[in-house]
């Protein structure tokens, strides 16, 4: 699974940050490209993931506890662009609800990324690795 974790140090604080995130690709340089995408090509992308994912960002923005698709649907559904939203501890609990139905491979990348790697680096990776190896023993 892939996703791009928005993370604050409480979930209010998250949920701000994800608004800021979702404006930016919304009014930001990559949505002349976008734009220009769906003129040219259309507005429904050619994979079958990207449709999939915009099919179900059309049920809702929010999914489970923190997958939140309107920076998906924002960005046309391209590459890793659903965000898991939330503190560290409602992220990881988010994660760790994946490798509960068999997820075994994470990729995680931020919308801020050399903040976001820290971000994640200090505060959501700790938790997670705590976490899992509780589980195993």
């Amino acid at each position: 699974m892939s996703f791009r974790p928005i993370i604050a140090p409480t979930d209010e604080l998250a949920w701000e940050r994800a608004h800021d995130v979702l404006d930016r690709i919304r009014s930001g340089p990559g949505r002349a490209y976008l734009q220009h995408v769906h003129k040219t090509v259309g507005a429904t992308p050619e994979n079958e993931g990207s449709r999939r994912l915009l099919a179900a960002a059309a049920k809702g923005d929010l999914h489970d506890r923190a997958l939140w698709t309107p920076t998906a649907t924002a960005a046309g559904a391209g590459g890793n662009t659903t965000a898991l939203v939330g503190s560290p501890e409602t992220v990881t609990a988010a994660l760790l609800d994946y490798v509960d139905i068999g997820v075994d491979t994470v990729l995680v990348r931020g919308y801020d990324p050399l903040d976001d790697a820290v971000a994640y680096g200090q505060h959501l990776l700790p938790l997670l690795r705590e976490e899992l190896a509780r589980r195993e023993a």
